[in-house]
């Protein structure tokens, strides 16, 4: 049977992922094998496919493939995310175009409209990541809000209360006015705003004084509580002990003094405006001063600010600044840049906010987990992230774990009538806890918030394995610790941290041991990729126009660990060019008839070469795997199949036009294919499982497929060999150059002579004459008068041109090349002339640079020799 002219992607990978599918090939079960376990980092059940999933997924699914056809039980849990925030905001937004407001339906009837949502939609994402050939478990796909994991969350939370490490109480958190919920530190983006400072004056009582304050937040001025000036401000003695009024509403209000207050900030005087400042707020308790706040949670004005009551605090902010110009109490507005913080979900600008919420103590906690990454139980990957990582472990604040909303798990502590609480699984057991404590058990409600989704996302390693409520069943034993994380740097703390934090708290040991920290993917511009620059391509468009293993190899060939990947679609180009590549090379094989002949000499000697080539590369790979250079052990890969296999070691085995191929060589040709399939297949599995089930390799039994075939292992090879032939490839360029730069055509059979001292050549003589296209070969001990001259290695090799050359050219060309070697030899002496240099370099570098010199002064030799032959 032909092989197809083109390879056609959509096709094969449709046929194979359903096969692979249909045979239970990604299925794991606990057995005798040793387990490599990846849990996938859940993406939100709103998502989409986008190019961060793209990279992300590609790495976890190039591991799990390797660590299978390593024979391990390889386990790729996927699953997705509630989100709380993000899901209560698209179903929130459905409600809206139905008529239907939340404020106007009950908790139960939004849960219902969630859930259905989420069975309508949630799914997509983990359909989409069958194209991408994602190689998960899918029998074990999870979900944050399932009965077994929400009730794993709902233990946690109790256990962190028995040990003292949740607590409640009034807070100043970050407040999201559009999402209607408190976020945590991490949740907050800060960004450089340009802003309007205003200079506002206020009246002293009892003067004709005025103080002026500068502000960014002129619509706060109605919840001030104090002015606040620096004790140290000699500017200000005269206001001690004074009170001024709050213009507008003529609110009368302290002086108050505290170094907290830098004298060279805008005016030296600070308003004091506790319910809407982290920094107000700690003064306002220092000072116990009243606390004002004229916030609805929705970021418009309440009737506290006696003034614009319902208009949003931003078109508040204008109006304010109108109306203080009106009455005069404006002194002048500066144009002024400075830092707010967004929500990362929303994008709403933040409000500081006074609020009863439920926190996480974080100080005895974070603790082992750092100590987990000092030791280098757990590797971060690259390392560069281990000082951000001590940063934060070291200087982590309290973790506010409540959110104000209806989706996600429902916090379990419950109230009675007289706002007592007592935090219980269920209304019978805080039934019964209230009454142990003597306390009212009438009107018992259960608190109205969830869980921050952290919370649940962080058992996630355990409760994918029931290990939270079930820690001695047989495969959270087996599978857990799991091996490698794959992740974003951006949510270091946000997960990570906490999935360590969790595991060690139930298990006293880690939930992985490698965390692989993938770059930010940006345009080639260095843009972040994002639907409001519209710089971001449709990955499934992008697999459908390149195929998926291209698209796949696209990605993997920039992305370093840890570094931003500057994407361009030519690299997709490349990969399926370099699927093409194969293809090509499969066919020509699949194309040659055989003749039952044994192998030529030249022909064994490049299955040795190859063979030493093979093993040498294998060992790199392992090396840049062992190490996460994902991408270096692709470009090996890469560089072996197209360079070694395919435009070196095809081509100094393949017959003649129309001659067949002895049957010997052919054998060995295939199990070096099948050896490349099998290296291959981690990256581009489609491709690789098509061929690798073409008639060429005989029959093959259904579970006989590349998904399963041996991953090549780490063999010795000979160094020298491959040395001396990468001289022989050296010795065929040349005269391809040579021919190439006199514009020769590559069917005239040129004469070479080599003096060989170092190499022998006769081993190599056929393969010579095949791919240089030579005349003849000779070896000689005399330099060859009028030749054009090249060192190959330390031999000279010469090519006669005769007729051929232009003499005036080839000594215009020698002369300059002589020059050149000069100048560079000059900046070499330099360098070894530099004491410093010699005595602070490493001995290899100073070796190195000896080594330049060495070769510089043969090759100018070896010129000035050819130029004078031709004199």
């Amino acid at each position: 049977m032909s092989i197809a002219k083109t390879y056609n992607p959509k096709e094969a990978e449709e046929k194979w992922y359903s096969y692979w599918m249909e045979h239970g090939f990604f299925r794991s079960t606990p057995d005798e094998r040793e387990p490599y376990t990846i849990v996938m980092p859940p993406p939100n059940v709103t998502g989409v496919l986008h190019m961060g999933h793209m990279l992300n997924n590609t790495i976890q699914d190039v591991l799990i493939r390797r660590a299978r056809m390593q024979g391990k039980n390889a386990c790729w849990v996927p699953g997705t995310d509630h989100a709380s925030i993000a899901t209560e905001a698209k179903v929130v937004a459905m409600l809206k175009e139905q008529g239907i407001e939340k404020a106007a339906i009950s908790r139960e009837d939004f849960l219902k409209y969630a859930w259905e949502w989420k069975e309508k939609y949630g799914g997509i994402i983990l359909k989409q990541l069958e194209k991408l050939g994602a190689s998960c478990d899918w029998e074990r796909t999870k979900f944050t809000m399932d009965p077994d994991l929400s009730e794993a969350v709902i233990d946690t939370f109790i256990k962190f209360y028995k040990e003292g490490y949740i607590y409640r109480g009034v807070r100043m958190v970050n407040w999201d006015p559009q999402g209607k919920t408190a976020l945590s530190d991490e949740e907050v983006i800060r960004k450089e705003v340009n802003q309007k400072l205003y200079y506002i004056r206020y009246n002293v009582k009892d003067s004709n004084e005025h103080i002026i304050i500068a502000t960014t937040r002129p619509e706060t001025i109605m919840a001030d509580t104090a002015i606040c000036i620096n004790p140290n401000d000699e500017r200000y003695q005269s206001l001690r002990g004074k009170t001024v009024f709050v213009p507008i509403i003529n609110r009368e209000i302290p002086v108050i003094e505290d170094e907290y207050v830098e004298m060279e900030f805008g005016t030296g005087c600070l308003k004091v405006t506790p319910a809407h400042d982290l920094n107000d707020y700690e003064l306002g308790q220092k000072h116990n001063l009243e606390i004002i706040d004229i916030l609805n949670d929705d970021g418009t004005l309440n009737e506290k600010a006696q003034i614009l009551v319902g208009e949003d605090r931003f078109i508040a902010r204008k109006k304010i600044a109108k109306m203080l110009e009106e009455v005069g109490q404006i002194e002048k507005i500066d144009d002024y840049k400075s830092q707010v913080g967004f929500s990362e979900r929303t994008d709403a600008a933040i409000e500081p906010k006074l609020s009863m919420q439920w926190f996480c103590k974080m100080d005895k906690l974070a603790t082992p987990a750092l100590e987990y990454v000092e030791n280098g139980t757990i590797k971060l990957i690259p390392e560069k992230f281990f000082a951000s990582y001590k940063h934060w472990m070291e200087n982590v604040k309290d973790w506010c774990i409540s959110r104000q909303l209806w989706w996600g798990q429902r916090i379990p502590a419950w109230y009675n009538d007289r706002n007592e609480w007592v935090v219980a699984k269920t209304e019978a057991e805080a039934t019964l806890a209230f009454e142990e404590q003597g306390k009212s058990t009438a009107g018992i409600r259960q608190e109205d918030d969830v869980l921050d989704t952290w919370f649940s996302s962080g058992l996630w390693p355990m409760s994918v394995f029931d290990g939270v409520r079930n820690p001695n069943n047989p495969e959270f034993q087996y599978y857990y610790p799991t091996n490698d994380l794959v992740t974003a740097p951006e949510i270091l703390f946000f997960w990570v941290a906490r999935m360590i934090i969790m595991g060690h708290d139930y298990t006293q040991k880690p939930p992985f041991r490698n965390v692989y920290l993938t770059g930010i993917v940006r345009d080639k511009l260095g843009r972040k990729m994002s639907k409001s620059l519209g710089n971001s391509p449709d990955p499934i468009e992008l697999m459908e126009q390149y195929g998926t293993d291209g698209v796949r190899v696209g990605m993997l060939l920039s992305s370093p660990a840890g570094n931003d990947l500057m994407f361009d679609v030519s690299y997709c180009e490349q990969g399926r060019n370099f699927a093409n590549k194969i293809w090509n090379a499969f066919r020509l094989v699949k194309g040659w008839e055989t003749t039952d002949s044994p192998a030529t000499a030249s022909q064994k000697t490049a299955a040795k070469w190859f063979e030493n080539r093979f093993n040498q590369a294998v060992n790199e790979i392992e090396d840049h795997f062992e190490n996460y250079r994902l991408s270096d052990a692709l470009m090996s890969t890469y560089k072996l199949i197209w360079d070694d296999f395919c435009a070196w070691y095809l081509e100094l085995v393949k017959p003649a036009y129309q001659t067949p191929i002895e049957t010997e060589t052919l054998a060995t040709v295939k199990s070096f294919f099948e050896r490349i399939l099998a290296l291959a297949h981690p990256f581009m599995p489609f491709l690789t499982e098509e061929l690798w089930h073409d008639e060429l390799f005989g029959e093959r039994a259904k579970e006989d497929c590349a998904i399963v075939a041996t991953y090549p292992v780490k063999q010795e090879f000979d160094e020298q060999l491959i040395k001396e032939f990468e001289i022989v490839q050296q010795v065929i360029s040349e005269v391809r150059s040579i021919r190439n730069n006199k514009g020769i055509s590559p069917k005239v059979a040129l004469p070479l002579a080599i003096n060989a001292t170092v190499v022998d050549f006769s081993k190599y003589q056929e393969s010579i004459i095949k791919l240089a296209n030579i005349e003849e070969l000779s070896f000689v001990k005399e330099k060859v008068q009028g030749a054009v001259s090249f060192l190959a290695g330390k031999d000279e090799c010469y090519v006669a041109l005769e007729n051929n050359i232009d003499v005036e050219a080839e000594k215009e060309r020698i002369s300059k090349e002589i020059e050149y070697l000069k100048g560079f030899l000059l900046s070499v002496d330099k360098k070894l002339a530099n004491e410093r240099f010699v005595q602070n370099a490493k001995p290899e570098i100073v070796q190195n640079e000896q080594n330049k010199k060495a070769d510089a002064e043969a090759k100018i030799k070896i010129l000035e020799e050819s130029l004078s032959s031709l004199v």
